[in-house]
């Protein structure tokens, strides 16, 4: 394997034919299982050679993948409890229906923030946006870019397999690249804010009828208390490292806490909190199941990164990069709009871009941190197109046509942009 090194535009053809396939419907798995295969043997592999790259590949990636179904049971318990309803309503409680639009966005931030898969993220805070757009005025444009921009912001600070795929194709601690994404997700939440508020009143408005029946049923969920345990459990132990050693606190610093056991345990800890242990099998299994798909996605992608890694692509990205005369930081951002947009998907993307561009940015020498949270807001860009699920859900939770959904779209576009142009100033020009 060590000897073996395809031709360049294996690699590039094997990604182009996973990513046409995936656009043509095709399970992204087989996709990108296939685009791997026809990639090594259009490279320059034999049949055998080929297995032994598809391999290669998907073991690389079976620390992200270990560590996304760790994450399983912390979502698991956060939705199935109603513990992250219970946050999201309190939070537009508190803040009250003159503040809706920031309401409803940071609400759907801090859902997504503590582990809750984005698109599941503002299926819970829909019901609750329909009702108050409904009395307020406010059209569901605005409501629906609220929710998906705050979302957004939320995602990029999250546990959620998005951020381990980024913070394992670059060899980080979770909880790095958690921190270091904070400043351009508070951009993307006050950019969010601005446009929905400024867009208010265009395109139409939520009817008493989607109002209704928006309404669910409020079974009795945990209170806020109980509710905040799980998450802030995570985000203590998980900060206990960085937070040594920006306080040069050495026994802190030395205290190394893996998302692979913190998340699972911050999960038990918050169930027992919410007298929820009896439901330890319902929900773990239950955060088992929704991440599947992403676990299936990771090991696709493994295949595809074993293609790249045995190609010499990184070599041929260096040297057009140093001909054109581009500076290489904008590598990490542009890789992941590109990946994120073939698949519509800010998880799949960021999969695919440190998959296939993870190495060529660190041998050009650029910080792993600083390519990381670059290449995890460029995934946030145009991640929301048509041919992935989140563009689908998002329209039928605020019953949207195809067509509204799509004039959602730029919008989103400039929240992930904010994001990516903060980060691309903040980690890769200041710092």
């Amino acid at each position: 394997m060590h000897d073996l090194q395809l031709a360049w535009y294996g690699a590039i053809l094997g990604l182009f034919i996973a990513i046409f396939l995936i656009l043509k419907k095709i399970n992204p798995v087989y996709a990108l299982f296939f685009g791997a295969i026809a990639g090594a043997v259009i490279g320059g592999a034999n049949l055998d050679q080929t297995i032994t790259v598809l391999i290669s590949g998907t073991q690389s990636i079976m620390g992200t993948v270990i560590r996304v179904l760790a994450a399983g049971i912390l979502a698991g318990v956060m939705m199935e409890s109603g513990a992250a309803d219970t946050i999201a309503r309190e939070i537009v409680r508190r803040m009250g229906e003159g503040k809706a639009i920031f309401a409803l966005a940071l609400a759907t931030m801090v859902i997504t923030a503590v582990g809750v898969f984005i698109p599941v993220a503002v299926l819970i805070v829909a019901p609750i946006a329909l009702s108050v757009g409904n009395r307020m005025g406010i059209s569901k444009t605005a409501l629906l870019l609220a929710l998906s921009g705050g979302g957004k912001a939320g995602n990029i600070i999250s546990p959620n397999p998005n951020t381990i795929a980024a913070a394992n194709g670059f060899h980080l601690g979770l909880s790095d690249v958690m921190i270091a994404g904070f400043i351009p997700a508070i951009g993307g939440l006050i950019v969010t804010v601005l446009i929905a508020s400024l867009i208010r009143h265009k395109g139409q408005m939520v009817t008493d009828e989607e109002a209704d029946n928006s309404k669910t049923d409020q079974k009795q969920g945990p209170t806020i208390g109980k509710s905040v345990v799980a998450p802030v459990v995570a985000v203590v132990l998980l900060m206990i490292n960085p937070l040594g050693s920006i306080l040069h606190v050495a026994f802190l610093a030395r205290f190394k806490l893996d998302a692979m056991y913190v998340l699972p345990i911050a999960g038990f800890i918050g169930m027992i909190a919410m007298g929820q242990s009896n439901n330890i099998i319902k929900y773990t299994a239950s955060g088992i199941e929704k991440m599947t798909a992403t676990v299936l996605i990771l090991i696709g992608a493994g295949a595809i990164a074993g293609l790249i890694g045995a190609s010499t692509l990184s070599q041929q990205v260096i040297a057009l990069i140093n001909t054109a005369g581009i500076s290489g930081t904008f590598l990490a951002p542009i890789s992941g709009i590109l990946m994120a947009a073939a698949t519509a998907s800010t998880s799949t993307g960021v999969i695919l871009a440190t998959g296939t561009f993870s190495s060529t940015i660190l041998h050009m020498g650029y910080s792993p941190l600083s390519s990381a949270v670059m290449m995890h807001t460029g995934a946030t860009v145009i991640d929301s197109l048509p041919q992935g699920n989140y563009f689908h859900v998002t329209a039928n939770s605020m019953y949207m046509s195809i067509r509204q959904r799509i004039g959602l779209i730029p919008y989103e576009a400039m929240v992930g942009g904010t994001m990516t142009l903060i980060a691309v100033i903040l980690y890769g020009f200041i710092l």
